[in-house]
């Protein structure tokens, strides 16, 4: 069984020519229940995410900057939106329009709200698609931007949880495959999770891989 200690860095053993000497760590996040390869130790800064319909809730972005990319992981709980909708709309009066409780909307459309961030950018999109990760359903975006680098971004939804995964590097740069390519999720314990169906967050779960 596979422990990933909270933000405890691992040095990778073997890292690209691309990126030269620079060690890149596995890094875990035992709050936000993911994990992904950073250039080195992320800062963590706490937001309030706006969410479609017009909620404001918690997240962290995990961030790390070199000179001339950029990496960071943007995590949201969306697990407390259907209270606060319900809460919002307590008491209502108003026309029946005016009164409904979107929240399951706001759930099941997460995704493509936070796809929406970036394609509407001031940026060229080159690539949007469906794509899983451990086989949790998402969507996967690539950008070229106005200096000519690139923006590739990862989007998912886990146990009611929004993840995006975003790289940026300099134009003419390699993708930032080491970044991508290692994307997951942990249990509470720490525990790789991964699924022997396709997860759809909202949905009841496929049996998980024991490792």
């Amino acid at each position: 069984m596979r422990i990933l200690r909270a933000l405890i860095p691992v040095v990778l053993l073997l890292v690209p020519a691309a990126v030269g000497a620079q060690e890149w760590i596995e890094y875990a996040s035992r709050d936000d229940l993911f994990t992904v390869n950073f250039p080195g130790q992320p800062k963590v800064e706490e937001i309030q995410w706006k969410t479609e319909y017009g909620l404001t809730i918690p997240g962290h972005v995990h961030r790390y900057d070199t000179a001339d990319s950029h990496y960071l992981v943007t995590a949201v709980d969306y697990s407390n939106v259907q209270k606060l909708h319900a809460d919002r709309v307590r008491g209502c009066t108003l026309y029946p329009d005016q009164c409904n409780n979107p929240s399951e909307g706001e759930l099941r459309g997460a995704m493509e709200y936070a796809a929406w961030q970036f394609l509407k950018r001031d940026a060229k999109v080159t690539y949007y698609a469906y794509g899983n990760t451990e086989r949790i359903e998402g969507r996967r975006l690539q950008l070229t931007n106005r200096d000519g680098s690139r923006t590739f971004g990862e989007i998912h939804m886990h146990e009611n949880r929004l993840y995006i995964f975003e790289a940026t590097v300099p134009k003419g740069a390699p993708s930032p495959e080491l970044f991508q390519q290692s994307v997951g999720f942990i249990d509470k314990n720490g525990v790789r999770v991964r699924y022997n169906g396709l997860y759809s967050n909202g949905h009841p779960p496929p049996p998980r891989v024991q490792y």
